[in-house]
């Protein structure tokens, strides 16, 4: 293994410390326990949003917190879950008031601590909300979770539903904007290589030089094939129809009620994609995969959704959900209404999304 890291201990400490130096007028961050905000938190009278989960996926979170997106991201080791006091001191430190919306990858260790979180801001006298990210139509279960995966319509939730919040939206209209993104996303990644976790120091999987393997999660779980190795175009009409091609998908998650004090379920079904519908197209590198063939993928997936009536209206290329070093790429395809667009266009300034300011 050779990495750029100092010792295994200390590698998400000092990535922090290395963000707070690099960008202090949008964030700080803290250690005792490990949590980012944005710089001018808590904004009196505005909705708190918060996400969060094991480091190794960057920017993804924490590259997300500055305005127009998250006010908070909690940070776990390499691959593992923050903990719930994570989460509630960060909480703590951005709700100006309006209440804190915790954005949550459906990933068991994840899903549990958020809840845990939840429960403790709630009982302090705040009004919080959860909304469940679950978009990877690779796989109806994984290793790590109960249903689909959280994968790459988490970016767009967050940007979309922190513009959202910037604009005064209140608690309850964040998390219905949040719904609404998350069942009109479906993502699909695909790995060339492995990643290698520090702490683990092997690669987590192996795959041979000519095989790619489709439907991979982002810690590296397994996906719904390993196939001998091909072209772009083949591996792009693969994820790009497995996406376009997936029927409706109904679950029932837990959602806080903050006039019950508890949690209730919540059936859900998501739509799927249909000839007509405008899309935010997102192609996304695990991390290993340089933007030059990002690009050609791309250029597959634009040709394949004019074919299916899919007409691309946004688009977002390159490295923004990663998996370490892991040499792939995601594709996500977002319905976009009239509402996530405005959204979706509106400033933002973060460490790693930029744009109209």
């Amino acid at each position: 293994m050779k990495k750029l890291i100092n010792a295994i201990d200390d590698v998400v400490k000092e990535q922090l410390e290395g963000m707070a130096v690099a960008h202090p007028d949008m964030l700080k961050v803290y250690f005792e326990p490990k949590y980012v905000v944005r710089a001018d938190a808590p904004v009196q009278g505005k909705v708190a949003l918060i996400s969060g989960g094991g480091s190794g996926h960057e920017p993804m979170h924490g590259g997300f917190v500055g305005k127009g997106m998250l006010d908070a991201a909690c940070p776990g080791e390499v691959f593992t879950s923050p903990t719930p006091d994570q989460m509630y001191e960060a909480a703590k430190a951005v709700d100006g008031g309006a209440g804190v919306l915790f954005l949550v990858k459906n990933y068991t260790g994840d899903v549990l601590n958020f809840e845990s979180a939840a429960e403790m801001a709630y009982a302090d006298g705040m009004k919080v909300q959860s909304i469940l990210i679950d978009d990877d139509a690779a796989v109806k279960d994984s290793l790590y979770t109960a249903g689909r995966r959280g994968v790459g319509t988490t970016v767009l939730v967050e940007k979309i539903v922190g513009a959202a919040a910037e604009a005064g939206y209140t608690l309850d209209q964040c998390a219905d904007l949040a719904r609404k993104v998350n069942q009109n996303g479906r993502s699909l990644g695909m790995a060339l290589t492995s990643c290698t976790v520090p702490a683990a120091g092997k690669p987590t999987f192996e795959l041979g030089d000519n095989e790619f393997e489709i439907g991979i999660g982002i810690h590296g779980e397994p996906g719904r094939e390993r196939l001998p190795m091909t072209t772009a175009d083949e591996i792009t009409e693969m994820m790009a129809l497995a996406i376009i091609d997936d029927g409706p998908y109904s679950r029932t998650v837990r959602e806080w009620d903050n006039d019950a004090g508890d949690w209730v379920d919540v059936q859900l079904t998501d739509p799927p994609l249909q000839a007509g519908d405008q899309i935010i197209a997102f192609v996304n590198s695990m991390g290993g995969t340089p933007v030059s063939e990002l690009y050609a993928i791309y250029r597959k997936l634009a040709q394949i959704c004019e074919a299916k009536g899919l007409t691309i209206v946004r688009n977002l290329i390159g490295p923004y959900i990663t998996s370490l070093e892991m040499q792939g790429c995601s594709i996500t395809l977002l319905k976009a209404d009239e509402e996530i667009l405005k959204f979706w266009d509106a400033p933002v300034v973060t460490p790693g999304l930029r744009w109209g300011a």
